[in-house]
């Protein structure tokens, strides 16, 4: 006799749905980490060079037209620029100045990842995207980080040193993970010359722990005690994880309303498999609550932490769509409002 009990779901996956490269990717690199973070607080940066692979920028266009070169800002300074193929009719094209994530210890602007990832992001929006080179943790702390971001900011905003035909009229500011922490402090410092903010699952932090810290402690990036070590390498020392750099949210709700409200239009990616989603939809919240014009939060339900650096991983088309179409309907807005007369 047939059973009338109705259809049970099926279980949730024990674990993210990922393309076996991936899973090899993130084998290799929870192994180089454990290897090379020191339990004195400093980083084995040799090992680390070992496994971040880097490439060289490319003055011939790539399969998608776009073509890249490296420039100075100061003497510790450099930004990689990318450059998509002409627009038509001369449209001026947005400018997004891009920080990589990393943990605020890893990478740069030549790892090959992040170096595709802006290729991606130049051709999809299209924009000139300008990745940033910022100076790392442990041997440099907060404010570094800010204060390297800042600089680059301000020589885009001016004409990246000619390297851009004139000063750009819609400048953007993304980032993602500790870049996406980098790239909010950097647009709090210079809201108003801002169009918007793209945040892909960007790193935040606080003393007590979130549920989704606590459920994610085993997935992709969310082991505490590297995350730990992360936060003491950045942060001024003897500073807990409530400090204004990491308990962003909390910054936001002491900073009150008069402070937030010119903050630039942001959009939140938020990843399913990621150890910090709650934090940073508490972000989205406070930006609101702040009386921020515009805080979007875009959710990717399968995703892990730095899933965008997957060219294969299902989501990663869909977000390169989101990105582009926040972007592009900011740029419309913010050169609509210049033109204005009664701007």
């Amino acid at each position: 006799m047939a059973s009338s009990d109705p259809p049970q779901p099926a279980p949730a996956p024990a674990t993210p749905p990922l393309p076996w490269r991936a899973r090899l990717l993130l084998s290799a690199v929870s192994i180089l980490h454990s290897a090379a973070l020191r339990a004195d607080g400093t980083a084995n940066r040799f090992l680390l060079s070992l496994f971040d692979r880097t490439v060289p920028p490319s003055l011939a266009p790539d399969a998608a037209g776009v073509s890249s070169s490296d420039h100075a800002v100061t003497d510790h300074l450099r930004v990689r620029l990318f450059f998509p193929p002409p627009a038509d009719g001369g449209t001026q094209l947005p400018v997004v100045v891009y920080f990589h994530g990393g943990g605020f210890v890893f990478h740069s602007a030549a790892t090959a990842q992040f170096d595709a990832l802006c290729r991606r992001l130049a051709a999809s929006i299209p924009a000139v995207v300008a990745s940033v080179d910022y100076r790392l943790a442990p041997e440099h702390r907060f404010p570094a980080a800010y204060d390297d971001g800042e600089a680059a900011l301000r020589w885009t905003l001016a004409g990246a040193g000619g390297a851009l035909p004139c000063p750009p009229a819609a400048v953007f500011v993304a980032g993602d993970s500790a870049g996406g922490n980098v790239a909010h402090h950097v647009a709090a410092r210079m809201q108003r010359r801002v169009a918007g903010l793209v945040l892909l699952q960007p790193f935040f932090g606080g003393e007590a722990p979130t549920a989704s810290e606590l459920r994610l402690r085993d997935a992709p990036f969310g082991e505490p005690g590297r995350m730990a070590w992360v936060w003491r390498a950045f942060l001024p020392p003897g500073a807990t994880r409530d400090h204004e750099a990491a308990n962003v949210p909390a910054a936001i709700r002491r900073g009150g309303d008069q402070e937030w409200r010119a903050f630039p239009p942001t959009l939140v990616c938020v990843g399913g498999w990621d150890v910090h989603q709650d934090r940073q939809r508490e972000y989205a919240d406070a930006l609101r609550a702040a009386g921020a014009e515009e805080a979007a939060v875009v959710e990717f339900t399968d995703a892990i932490h730095a899933f965008y650096v997957f060219e294969d991983h299902a989501d990663g088309e869909r977000l390169l769509r989101d990105v582009a179409e926040f972007v592009n309907r900011r740029a419309a807005e913010h050169l609509n409002c210049a033109r204005s007369p009664s701007e």
